[in-house]
């Protein structure tokens, strides 16, 4: 079955605007998706790794990329394909919250 890696953007401003009932609905998503099987977490602080022309590797705190809203958290999921990996992902939190989960189909 095809792999996806979600990313899910989303702010505390804009999950404290979002109804409880919304939200407690979109973690009771998560809940059942991670009984489902994806492995899913929240985002912490990343590190960058370089290691240009195998010389030796060289590491900086914080991201590569920047966005308006910060990286609340990933998960890999299985789906039958990208409208199935779309509808799962469209009830999480990130998305149900005014946030944003973008989808990177897995190529294996």
């Amino acid at each position: 079955m095809p792999r996806y890696i979600t990313i899910g953007y989303g702010d505390q401003a804009g999950y404290d605007r979002t109804p409880q009932a919304a939200r407690q609905a979109a973690h009771d998503h998560d809940a059942w998706l991670k009984e489902r099987g994806v492995v899913m977490g929240i985002a912490e602080t990343p590190v960058q790794v370089r290691n240009p022309d195998g010389t030796g590797v060289a590491t900086k705190a914080g991201p590569f990329m920047s966005s308006n809203l910060p990286i609340a958290g990933f998960s890999i999921m299985e789906a039958r394909d990208l409208d199935e990996a779309i509808a799962l992902a469209s009830k999480s939190p990130c998305a149900v919250a005014h946030g944003v989960i973008e989808i990177w189909p897995l190529k294996e």
